[in-house]
């Protein structure tokens, strides 16, 4: 598969993320459940939420805009290096922290592993 595309895909898939977390006020209903925090740790919540949000875009227009750099350069192989560890400790986390029997974590489980997968790809295809 040609790189340049595959990392376009991973670029999306960050963007898909951003707008995943974006909705996390609504899907996970926490202008009631953070409601139940002291303040100090639902503004830390939403705080980490938004930086999330955040890195998740600079990743994503990284990837999109600036792909070949990303394939080309030593300073683009660090930061391939540095998107994937993101992804392997997020999904290792995953399995540390969210230790839920539920069809939708297997789901999340699984879009990581995915993820994961993604981001490594750029780096060993030639």
């Amino acid at each position: 598969m040609d790189k340049l595309l595959l990392l376009k895909i991973c670029g999306i898939y960050n963007l898909a993320f951003a707008v995943f977390h974006i909705m996390f006020w609504k899907i996970f209903n926490w202008k009631d459940d953070l409601a139940k925090l002291r303040a100090g740790n639902r503004a830390v919540m939403q705080i980490l939420n938004i930086r999330l949000i955040y890195v998740f875009l600079l990743m994503a227009f990284v990837y999109l805009f600036y792909s070949s750099q990303l394939a080309e350069t030593p300073l683009g192989f660090v930061l391939l290096i540095g998107f994937l560890g993101f992804w392997v400790g997020r999904t290792i986390e995953q399995f540390i922290f969210l230790r839920i029997k539920s069809t939708m974590v297997t789901v999340l489980s699984v879009v990581f592993l995915i993820g994961v997968m993604l981001h490594l790809l750029p780096l060993i295809v030639k």
